[in-house]
């Protein structure tokens, strides 16, 4: 983590002022049927907003007691829903704790870390909830992995939940495979050909059994992890993402449009020890991804396509959601990008329902959403966060896709979303017919691009401050 200074952190938000004060300072004219499509109602419970048709309800909370005599664990974050056997559903999901952080961990004095912590200083992990899959009644619930630090993001693959570390301290920073079946804290299962880094998300292509991951760092690279024989999955080759001719590109340089040609480059396993994958990465000319964060695979059509974030991304480091097709000659394309907070602010875990919407939650400085991401880029709004400034995380579908599960991290709630999910498509065609985002007026006043500047120097200054605390934790 590079130190940031006081000046750093308070001449954004300065110069923003500054600029909004300038008479002629750069605006957009009000862009007239753009947003809303369809408005959020007030919740008399003050925790979610959402739209008409839409109701919610809290399936856990953190610190309540589990069936393995366990609290449910503090900060839950990435999440994926697996069928179970006799008509259930299996929540996998992940809690970033850090190190020594007894209260958001789910210890006690009559329940201690396990003998199967990773670490036992290690307070993150994996938690598992068991639903009835109709009336999504929680039928058990139980601690799978322990003693971990960090556990953000992760993702589904055909052995079961990968959890990702966000951390690199000694001995950490790996994605560790979660059984979907462990009714008790597992022993952990490692997996080093994934490398060493401040991981993300990870997801795998069931056809090819090919792993792809993001790592959450400024200057971080996107990778995908290649075996070399399907009957053993995690042997293989890492490999990091390149634009040809072009080495290290700058994704956040990358408009939406046609998309660019991909290739990949090998990354020695052995440059992970000291934290260096990404500089391994680049000086063979890979490309570089402005954190690199949420990742899902639609694998619904007949070669996969992967959507991920890039959550300080795009014009105005306010994030880029990017498009991979995996068909031969595919290519990686913006698809959506913040050009106003108000609209997009810092997208980070991101899902795609059985219907194929794509569906992002945010991370920005407050006023956080669940957001889908059209076919053309613009956004609707899902839920909105009137409890906190908190942010959303995993966001994951039931495989009816009649049932959204989200995490509300900093209140330790996790939620079910139901709704009328399949006519989510005739809503985005409707909004295709609304006008396109209006040319920019380089004279007149009026609401648009100049007050986005404001709320995106306040929303650095709050995310430098977050992402701060977090490295000092990190140590």
């Amino acid at each position: 983590m590079k130190p940031v200074s006081r000046r750093h952190l308070l001449g954004a938000p300065l110069a923003a002022a500054a600029l909004l004060s300038t008479p002629g300072a750069l605006r957009a004219k009000e862009p007239e049927g753009r947003r809303p499509l369809r408005r959020l109602r007030p919740d008399p419970r003050g925790i979610v907003a959402l739209p008409d048709g839409y109701s919610y309800r809290i399936l856990q909370r953190a610190g309540t007691p589990m069936d393995d005599g366990f609290r449910v664990p503090g900060r839950p974050d990435a999440m994926a829903c697996f069928e179970g056997p006799g008509e259930t559903l299996v929540l996998m999901r992940n809690h970033e704790v850090f190190v020594d952080d007894w209260v958001n961990s789910p210890y006690s004095p009559e329940r201690p870390p396990p003998a199967e912590a990773y670490d036992r200083r290690g307070t993150g992990g994996v938690s598992r909830v068991v639903l009835d899959a109709k009336s999504l009644k929680v039928k058990s619930s139980n601690l799978v992995l322990a003693g971990t630090y960090w556990n953000c993001a992760g993702g589904k693959s055909p052995w079961g939940w990968l959890s990702c570390e966000e951390t690199v301290v000694p001995g950490h920073g790996f994605v560790f495979l979660c059984p979907t079946d462990a009714a008790r804290a597992a022993k952990p299962q490692r997996i080093e050909g994934y490398g060493r880094m401040r991981h993300e998300a990870a997801t795998i292509d069931p056809a090819t059994s090919i792993a792809y991951l993001t790592e959450d760092r400024d200057d971080a690279c996107f990778y995908r992890f290649v075996p070399d024989d399907r009957e053993r999955p995690f042997e293989g080759r890492l490999q990091a993402l390149r634009i040809p001719k072009q080495p290290r590109f700058e994704t956040t340089r990358l408009r939406r449009g046609p998309g660019l040609a991909v290739d990949w480059v090998d990354v020695p396993l052995s440059a992970g020890e000291q934290d260096g994958l990404r500089y391994a990465a680049q000086d063979r000319g890979a490309a570089l991804i402005r954190r690199g964060e949420g990742l899902w695979l639609d694998d619904s059509k007949t070669a996969g396509v992967l959507y991920f974030c890039a959550t300080s991304g795009g014009p105005l480091g306010l994030g880029q959601v990017f498009r991979l097709d995996l068909a031969p000659g595919g290519k990686l394309e913006v698809i959506a990008e913040s050009i106003d907070p108000g609209e997009l602010d810092m997208p980070d875990n991101i899902t795609v329902s059985p219907q194929g919407q794509l569906y992002i939650a945010e991370d920005g400085a407050g006023g956080n959403h669940i957001r889908r991401i059209t076919l053309d880029g613009r956004t609707v709004d899902l839920a909105a966060n009137t409890l906190s400034p908190g942010e959303f995380a995993g966001p994951c579908f039931a495989p009816d896709g009649k049932t959204l599960f989200v995490n509300m991290q900093s209140e330790g709630l996790t939620l079910a979303i139901r709704g009328p999910f399949d006519r989510e498509l005739e809503q985005e065609q409707a909004l295709r017919r609304a006008p396109e985002h209006p040319p920019l007026d380089w004279t007149r006043g009026g609401r648009g691009i100049g007050a986005g500047l404001g709320i995106m120097a306040l929303a650095a200054l709050a995310h430098r401050r977050r992402r701060l605390r977090r490295g000092e934790d990190a140590g």
